[in-house]
């Protein structure tokens, strides 16, 4: 395991890989300060005025038709986070930048209010988290995400949310009143089945049992829930997927849904990195079979593929999932989101008739 010695305790990654953007990009060679310093790598909070903040989603291997994402970065540290890749864009690492420099978008009220009172706009599920998780820890103060389903509420417009935080349920009240007008899904995304491998692999993220409760609580008032076993790393949370999927089950999920990790861009050596750091043991079996999955490489973008693999692990992972759903009862129910009742809100007064 780990060298307390010489690990950034509470962060993912480990180290700042250069940036492929960057013309220059600096090293620090380990045993100068950095390791003086570990406790002292606070979160940064900058505040950004973004032009947009619907994207179009094109990909063939989401089912999603928009999303929405309120922050870049993100400080739960998940290392495998493919979203670590775009932090490049804006001029950051997807190492430890990408969870220690988070971008908040302050517009993005504004923006969605202005795209969604755009002449000709129709309504189609959005979707939040499909990057960065819109719970993450800075939501608490800023609340920009309770803002933004509030105006989902008032223009009646369906949404998806998919987070690790239980600060979801701080919004409970907003959830329940648009679930009476089929305007809601929530879930959670739980990739291993007890804390110890939480800690390590997803440092920031609320606890598997408070992950459980989201579901617990959204079941509850009725709202569809369900849960992302994701990604499956064979060789280190593979075997936790049906006791994860049973107690997702009994707290009332009603989908169940995974991919397999690839480690694209720079999250090839950041994981590696933290592999190493964390199971030395494990290390070359877990890279060997994550190959396995992507034909000899850990990086993976072909379309129809990327996401479950190919292989036979992959193909007993695809195996064991299915029938573990079936056994449970899992992904046997239709809940439609409701695209029928979106319209722009009156606004009153004399100058509206003209």
């Amino acid at each position: 395991m780990q060298d307390d010695q010489q690990y950034i305790k509470g962060r993912g990654a480990q180290f700042n890989p250069g940036n492929r953007f960057a013309a220059k990009h600096y090293t620090q060679e380990e045993g100068i300060d950095l390791w003086e310093q570990t406790d002292k790598i606070e979160t940064q909070i900058f505040l950004d005025k973004s032009k947009t903040i619907i994207n179009k989603v094109v990909s063939a291997d989401v089912p999603l038709e928009l999303s929405a994402n309120p922050y870049q970065g993100c400080e739960h540290g998940c290392i495998y986070c493919y979203a670590r890749n775009t932090h490049e864009y804006w001029g950051y690492s997807a190492g430890l930048d990408f969870e220690t420099k988070i971008i908040a978008k302050t517009n993005a009220p504004e923006l969605l209010r202005k795209t969604f009172e755009k002449k000709g706009y129709q309504a189609k599920v959005l979707s939040f988290s499909m990057n960065t998780d819109c719970y993450q820890p800075v939501e608490r103060k800023l609340k920009i995400t309770r803002q933004l389903l509030e105006i989902c509420l008032e223009y009646k417009h369906p949404v998806n949310i998919l987070t690790k935080n239980a600060l979801v349920l701080r919004d409970i009240d907003i959830l329940t009143e648009m679930h009476k007008y089929r305007l809601v899904h929530v879930s959670t995304s739980i990739t291993a089945a007890d804390d110890s491998l939480r800690k390590v692999l997803e440092p920031r993220t609320s606890t598997i049992a408070t992950r459980l409760k989201i579901v617990a609580a959204c079941a509850a008032a009725g709202i569809p829930t369900g849960i992302m076993f994701a990604p499956i790393i064979p060789g280190l949370n593979d075997a936790d997927m049906f006791e994860v999927l049973q107690r997702a089950r009994e707290a009332g999920a009603f989908w169940a849904g995974y991919t397999i990790v690839r480690l694209n861009g720079a999250i090839e050596a950041i994981f590696r990195d933290w592999l190493e750091k964390n199971f030395p043991d494990k290390t070359e079996k877990v890279w060997h079979m994550i190959q396995d999955c992507h034909g000899g490489k850990v990086s993976d973008s072909r379309t129809g593929i990327r996401m479950r693999g190919e292989g036979k692990i992959a193909e007993m992972i695809r195996s064991q999932f299915k029938l573990y759903c079936h056994k449970l009862g899992l992904n046997k129910e239709s809940h439609p989101h409701n695209l029928d009742d979106f319209k722009v809100p009156f606004k009153g007064g004399q100058m509206s008739l003209f």
